[in-house]
């Protein structure tokens, strides 16, 4: 299979620049994938396909403000820190710009000194293992000096930060938002509730790979990056149950997918687990527990949209994009949704 075979046109007038108003008031695509058959409705509307004994999985990872803005010590040259992945306490993966003199042993500094930073290793990837050094909590520092890292395709600036954050985050450690959960709200979850859906939530921090190209022409020689999730047991014991009860395991976004099927047996049971997965889905993958998904659209010859076309059927997504083009939905992060049933 090749890459080429995932690509579709797109007008940038419907890459998605700001979030809407009203979260759940987005559009939704909803795709039967066994005939194919598409319907047009609003997102709010997800609750006329959920039954009661149905389990939604929701990532509750929370967006870390990951960029940093500092000038190297003792030339005062201007550098940009983007944070990956926290390694060990203070020591990050991290992407610079620009990078190419910024050798090991580098040293940098933010705002007025109250964080600094030291390069300690180059990676294979070009990327750089970076130190920190500052006083009281990381978290502190970050929240006062890093900016939110939105995807490279969204130029505006974001005036709300909580747009950029699922109104159920709470795991701090993310470079981006696991956008298929924006459009919940706190009431519409809780409607979802009462219905009888059950609803568990892992934690998969989103790494900013998921946006690079695949830039290999055989799909299969494409190396996944690696990315962070857990589950413990009541979330896991919840969504095996519903399974074993007949429910249908509803994933919200790829993110959730990529860890329910990474810890998944053979057959389709969970266990308390953690650790880092590498996982890439694309047809024909048979998936193992996931029966429904949430999510949004994804960039042409991206693995997001090698994953739902696994899920959904090559020729089905093929379809579902070219009219949601037709249609003028808002496509990607900030975009609207699409639930594959």
């Amino acid at each position: 299979m090749k890459t080429r075979d995932f690509y579709y046109e797109l007008p940038e007038e419907l890459i998605a620049q700001d979030p809407i108003s009203d979260r759940s008031g987005s559009r939704l695509l909803v795709l039967d994938k066994k005939t194919g058959n598409i319907e047009h409705k609003i997102f709010k509307n997800i609750k006329d396909y959920l039954k009661k004994g149905d389990c939604l999985v929701l990532n509750n990872t929370r967006v870390i403000p990951a960029r940093l803005f500092g000038t190297k010590i003792p030339t005062g040259a201007k550098i940009e820190f983007l944070l990956l992945k926290r390694v060990e306490k203070d020591i990050w993966e991290v992407i610079l710009r620009p990078g190419r003199r910024a050798l090991k042993g580098c040293e940098v500094e933010f705002g007025d000194g109250e964080l600094k930073a030291k390069v300690i290793d180059v990676l294979d990837s070009g990327n750089r293992l970076v130190e920190f050094y500052y006083d009281g909590l990381f978290e502190n520092v970050l929240d006062k000096l890093g900016q939110m890292p939105l995807p490279p395709y969204i130029t505006h600036k974001l005036e709300d930060k909580e747009r950029y954050q699922t109104v159920y985050s709470k795991i701090k450690g993310s470079a981006a938002a696991p956008t298929a959960g924006l459009h919940f709200t706190n009431e519409l979850l809780e409607e979802i509730k009462n219905m009888g859906v059950n609803i568990a939530y892992i934690t998969l921090h989103v790494g900013l790979g998921t946006f690079r190209p695949v830039k290999v022409d055989d799909v299969t020689k494409h190396k996944m990056h690696s990315e962070y999730y857990s589950i413990d047991k009541e979330n896991a014991d919840i969504i095996n149950n519903a399974k074993r009860n007949g429910g249908r395991i509803i994933s919200v976004g790829t993110t959730s997918t990529r860890v329910l099927e990474t810890v998944a047996d053979q057959d389709g049971i969970l266990k308390e687990e953690c650790g880092n997965t590498e996982i890439f889905i694309y047809p024909p993958y048979k998936f193992k527990i996931v029966d429904c998904l949430i999510t949004n659209f994804h960039l042409p010859e991206s693995t997001l949209l090698m994953l739902v076309s696994s899920l959904a059927g090559k020729e089905n997504i093929d379809n579902a994009y070219k009219i949601a083009v037709e249609e003028r939905y808002r496509f990607f992060s900030f975009g609207d949704a699409m639930f594959i049933c």
